[in-house]
């Protein structure tokens, strides 16, 4: 076990969450003096006067900031303004108050969204400010990418020290199913797994199939990030994937022959494909504190295929 964790007093915002949920128990593993998991009802992080306050009370000296407002292309979309703000705020007074309460170290996680829409693949790091974000996703992109900023001037004016994580798209159990707000993986899971038990002949989906996605499982995010909170101190963000890309269509057909969905896929090429590419650089994190995502890609699908197939049994009892 560690000698880092014993005398640590964790704050993880977003425990509850889907990502959350999955670092509180890797953070179990390691014994920490105490995790706390304030759900929203217990502390707004839109409220500073109420982080102080928490912070006062409970005294953590590592905060991993893993709370977030998110969703797919569709929600992104529609809510453009809320992504944006509740994103922004959250985040740049939590590490103010944690800066003012003495917090020994903060953890941000930030977004692949942040990255500039034609960026060089693999998007590497030192990339991330060369251009505008893919358009669908601007305002949630720029508002995680503000923080890192706040990071970095923290840092050089009061030796603040938090680091900025950059996890790719994730995947897995307990992943968000509804199709109005849910990420690709869970969405195609859903539909190719209802579209079979009613005998449809054609499934629809977005864009025309052509954009690339690389993918994390949720599992491995959480040993990355549970890595970089215990290990690395530096200034410079860090990307967290597996260094994989899948093409959108060929995706799709993995998930239909998962779920033994046996009719037709079209597309609907005026929906948005996002950002054409998205493939991670990931060296980085594997030279500053020995992440190397385990978990192969056709494994973390069937895992969370199951689970969700055995969920929804469970929900019909």
């Amino acid at each position: 076990m560690s000698e880092f964790w014993p005398s640590r007093r964790v704050l993880l915002t977003g425990g509850g969450g889907f990502l959350g949920g999955f670092i509180r128990a890797r953070l179990e593993r390691e014994r920490p003096a105490a995790i706390l998991t304030p759900r929203a009802t217990e502390l707004d992080l839109r409220d500073g006067s109420a982080i102080r306050a928490y912070l006062a009370a409970n005294r953590p000296n590592l905060i991993i900031h893993a709370a977030a407002v998110v969703g797919g292309i569709g929600a992104n979309r529609m809510h453009p303004g809320r992504f944006f703000y509740e994103n922004a705020i959250m985040g740049i007074q939590i590490i103010e108050e944690a800066r003012l309460a003495g917090v020994e170290k903060f953890v941000q996680l930030g977004t692949i969204c942040a990255y500039p829409k034609f960026a060089p693949v693999p998007f590497r790091e030192d990339d991330l400010w060369n251009g505008y974000p893919e358009e669908t996703n601007a305002a949630y992109g720029i508002a995680k990418k503000a923080l890192l900023v706040q990071l970095q001037a923290y840092r050089q004016e009061y030796g603040f020290n938090g680091i900025f994580l950059l996890p790719v798209n994730l995947y897995g159990p307990r992943d968000n199913f509804d199709l109005e707000t849910s990420h690709v993986i869970p969405a195609m899971i859903r539909k190719f797994i209802e579209a079979g038990e009613r005998g449809d002949e054609v499934v629809v989906m977005w864009g025309d199939g052509s954009p690339t996605r690389e993918f994390l499982f949720v599992r491995d995010a959480a040993e990355g990030i549970v890595l970089a909170a215990e290990k690395y101190d530096g200034e410079q963000p860090v990307n967290l994937g597996r260094g994989e890309e899948i093409r959108i269509a060929d995706l799709a057909q993995r998930i239909a022959a998962m779920t033994v969905y046996q009719g037709r896929i079209t597309w609907d090429a005026e929906k948005p494909n996002g950002q054409p590419r998205r493939l991670l650089d990931v060296t980085r994190a594997e030279r500053e504190f020995g992440f190397i995502a385990p978990t192969p890609f056709d494994e973390g699908l069937r895992e969370t295929i199951d689970w969700y197939v055995n969920d929804r049994a469970r929900r019909a009892v």
